[in-house]
């Protein structure tokens, strides 16, 4: 069982006083009018996951997104080293990600970072050292982020990741065991909704 410290750790975004938080639940998808927004975990999103990397019912959103400007600084909630990066290219995946992994009360976990730009996976290693509140990625712009708005998917894993991917989205039939899986992110980033 993980111990987490809400609270303690540092913001993986630097977030305005005020920002908007989304619902995407009833299919209004169209760009926030503010600079800042949230996209909520543990939220069903039909219609939104419409590319052929989608056919397979998965609309259960299981990180939370941090929309902001293109080239914004994402920094590690946490010391750990960088366990994966990479670019996925199909229409509607990340893009370039980093996935981090630390450990919290001697429970390793792991944090991917999704929608970088290309400057956040250069020149990284396997093993390489993050430190808490350094800048380790940038938000990416749509021809390098997986075609969306700019904006951080930050995900939370128990599961050591094979490659540079964790599902972001299930089918909602596979809830119970991916809300276990995969942790509410607000167990790092505290209460920004």
């Amino acid at each position: 069982m993980v111990q987490w410290q809400t609270g303690r750790y540092h913001p993986v975004v630097d977030l305005p006083e005020h920002y908007e938080v989304r619902d995407f639940t009833g299919g209004d998808y169209t760009p926030s009018k503010m600079t800042y927004d949230i996209g909520k975990y543990d939220e069903l999103r039909p219609g939104m996951y419409n590319t052929d990397l989608f056919k397979d019912n998965r609309f259960l959103h299981i990180g939370i997104d941090i929309g902001a400007p293109v080239g914004t600084p994402c920094m590690a909630f946490e010391d750990g080293v960088i366990s994966h990066f990479g670019y996925n290219p199909e229409d509607g995946d990340y893009g370039n990600v980093i996935i981090t992994k630390h450990i919290i009360g001697g429970v390793p976990i792991w944090a991917l970072y999704g929608h970088l730009d290309s400057n956040s996976i250069s020149k990284k290693k396997i093993g390489q050292k993050v430190s808490r509140g350094e800048v380790i990625c940038w938000m990416g712009d749509k021809h390098e982020n997986g075609g969306w708005e700019s904006h951080l998917h930050f995900q939370l894993s128990t599961i050591e990741p094979k490659t540079h991917d964790m599902p972001g989205v299930v089918d909602p039939a596979n809830r119970k065991i991916a809300l276990i899986e995969y942790p509410d992110p607000r167990l790092v980033l505290g209460p920004i909704y």
